[in-house]
């Protein structure tokens, strides 16, 4: 979109160039989900563009940026700093860049490990993350067919799939994306019944 020419400029300065091409790849992603889900587009597709704008900064200045911006403590985080690149991302992009729409900054914030109560914007920008075209992995196609025809499922299907790999990796699982998780279910269940 030629209005945010302006910001991938910027954020082409701080990723690698594979991590730029994801970026727009999750960005086009996001718009096709927004435009099918009834999302707004242009935050969509802005929040998708910028989703990983502080992926690429080392892991100890994740954690002083953290800690810097007056982020809640979270030793989870602080243990696997990647996990803080969705939060200090946020303040990055409106530090850095100026932007304050809270929707957009939410997104961002929660593409990784998601919450209790996101939003179907949230839901579209976490989703893009997963099923942008170059990424590959199985069931990756499952779940972009399910994430074009229902957001709560493929978001159900998307952490099952997240915490799976995490499983098999040994890896910890963070408490918000259980949280996340269970309170879609809640409300699947409360929904189906």
């Amino acid at each position: 979109m030629k209005a945010f020419r302006h910001y991938a400029a910027r954020l082409a300065g701080k990723l690698t160039p594979k991590r730029y091409r994801h970026s727009l790849a999750v960005a086009q992603t996001a718009l096709a989900l927004a435009r099918t889900h009834q999302v707004q587009p242009g935050l969509a597709y802005l929040a998708g563009l910028l989703h990983d704008y502080a992926r690429d900064l080392p892991n100890h200045l994740l954690v002083e940026v953290a800690k810097t911006a007056g982020l809640p403590p979270d030793p989870m985080k602080d243990a696997v700093p990647e996990l803080w690149h969705g939060s200090v991302g946020a303040f990055l992009v409106e530090k850095e860049l100026g932007l304050k729409h809270p929707a957009l900054l939410q997104a961002i914030k929660d593409h990784i490990l998601g919450s209790p109560a996101m939003t179907d914007l949230d839901k579209v920008v976490f989703l893009a993350d997963m099923i942008e075209p170059h990424r590959d992995f199985p069931g990756v196609e499952v779940l972009r067919d399910l994430a074009f025809r229902n957001l709560d499922e493929a978001m159900l299907a998307a952490f099952d799939q997240s915490i799976r790999y995490l499983l098999t990796k040994r890896s910890p699982i963070h408490p918000l994306m259980i949280d996340a998780r269970n309170g879609l279910l809640v409300t699947l269940n409360t929904e189906g019944r």
